[in-house]
């Protein structure tokens, strides 16, 4: 008998599920919404809120539209977004996550406070990644992302320097770029780092080691533009090199459910319950054959 199991853990953060909820509730009063970006990095639930009426729009889309309802996922967005809506009169349905939030006023506050040539603003992150681009334009455009340690070198440890984080981030990682930098900051410069890494995330990964280490055969469910499920995705390989990552169940190898006892069904915060519960069930039915 095999068993088959979803992690409890796994599934939508509190920042998504509030998003979401908040789309579906516009969406019910029949009025025509639009999202600026995916909702959320996984295909499927975009799907399913695209045919409940949601309409998502780039960035080029935003800026061309009139009187409209347009909803902000929980990455949050730049100073400009607001800008443009008040110049276009577009309401707002704002779903920023509030831990984004709270970083985003941070960053905003220390480049007002203590904008000089001397200080670099510096946000561990992905380079593009929707969150990033909010938290970079509260500084302007100034601030230097960096995205693995590598990178690190490339800043000027003559400066000062002040290190912030994406909030889906590694924290092992963030940390070895904190003592980076203070084994290279100059004498002469100041270094302070904030770990603004959200705990929803930092504390699955222990969780997830577990759960991946206790079955044979893991199968992680996120969207290919989850910077958040890439990170999830690497501590399940890491304890069981059995570890998969799928967007949907028809990406399942029936080949690989060979020989095994038990099979474990994660995901990152972007991936939604059903979608593990479709996968259990496709994975069923394989046995059943």
């Amino acid at each position: 008998m095999v068993r088959v199991e979803i992690d409890k853990g796994s599934g939508f953060c509190f920042g998504v599920v509030t998003a979401i909820k908040k789309a579906e509730e516009e969406l019910t009063k029949g009025e025509t919404l639009y999202c600026l970006g995916d909702i959320v990095h996984n295909s499927k639930e975009v799907e399913r809120l695209k045919e409940m009426g949601l309409i998502t729009i780039n960035h080029d889309e935003f800026k061309e539209l009139h009187n409209a309802k347009v909803l902000l996922r929980a990455h949050g967005e730049p100073p400009e977004t607001y800008a443009i809506a008040k110049e276009n009169n577009i309401e707002i349905i704002d779903a920023t996550c509030p831990v984004v939030l709270k970083l985003q006023q941070r960053i905003k506050q220390q480049y007002g406070t203590q904008k000089s040539a001397n200080n670099q603003i510096v946000i561990y992150g992905k380079n593009g990644h929707a969150e990033v681009l909010g938290l970079v334009g509260q500084t302007s455009g100034e601030a230097i992302v960096i995205e693995k340690l590598e990178e690190v070198k490339k800043l000027d440890f003559s400066k000062n320097i002040r290190l912030y984080s994406q909030t889906t981030k590694s924290l092992d990682e963030f940390e070895k770029i904190v003592e980076y930098i203070k084994e290279h900051i100059s004498p002469e410069a100041s270094f302070e780092s904030y770990d603004t890494i959200c705990r929803q995330v930092a504390n699955r990964m222990p969780h997830i080691r577990t759960f991946a280490a206790s079955h044979d055969l893991i199968f992680f469910v996120c969207g290919k533009k989850s910077s958040n499920g890439k990170v999830l995705f690497n501590e399940c390989y890491k304890v069981n090199p059995n570890s998969h990552l799928i967007d949907s169940p028809d990406e399942i190898d029936p080949q690989l459910l060979n020989g095994v006892h038990s099979i474990g069904i994660c995901g990152a915060t972007s991936t939604p319950k059903w979608l593990m519960e479709e996968v259990q069930a496709h994975i069923n039915q394989i046995i059943i054959r």
